[in-house]
């Protein structure tokens, strides 16, 4: 579908938002969940946003602030570590759903630094339908993701424009 104007592209963005998030954190500043939802829209085309991540019951506020913004959720059920700390790998979900979803939408924007997903990334690649590889942190991701590199795209250089603002309106 690369002959289609960008305005006519139905593009669908697959994230794997404790990457993402986790990555930022990491880099020191907090995403605008908002912002990145228009971000996507305006840059890539993104028509559908799918965001795959644990359900934690006491969050519902979150999840229908990120619902009023755009983003389609899948969620994972979670699990209570012995530590304290909550665990719930969302790879399969956001595999699955992307290779269900391929018959409606031109190309996929995925975003992750997370090497899972190699398989992924490369079958849409062969079938053309994979539009941008998302990288959370251009200094931390899976050294597989590198053969990707003419459909990769930093965050880094997207602070300003991403960066959560107010502390109300978006995932911590």
């Amino acid at each position: 579908m690369k002959g289609k104007n960008k305005i006519q592209l139905k593009n669908y963005a697959f994230i794997d938002s404790q990457n993402l998030n986790l990555s930022v954190k990491d880099m020191g500043w907090s995403l605008d969940f908002q912002r990145l939802r228009v971000y996507l829209e305006d840059k890539f085309s993104v028509k559908k946003a799918f965001l795959f991540l644990g359900f934690i019951p006491e969050q519902q506020r979150m999840y229908t602030n990120l619902q009023e913004w755009g983003y389609i959720l899948i969620f994972k059920p979670t699990l209570m570590l012995p530590t304290g700390k909550v665990k719930g790998n969302v790879d399969a979900e956001l595999v699955l759903h992307a290779t269900l979803e391929i018959p409606n939408y031109d190309n996929a924007v995925i975003i992750t630094g997370d090497g899972d997903f190699h398989c992924l990334i490369e079958h849409l690649k062969n079938i053309d339908k994979l539009e941008k590889v998302i990288i959370p942190n251009k200094c931390k991701y899976s050294s597989l993701l590198r053969k990707f590199n003419s459909n990769l795209v930093f965050m880094n250089g997207l602070k300003k424009k991403l960066e959560l603002e107010n502390k109300k309106s978006g995932i911590n």
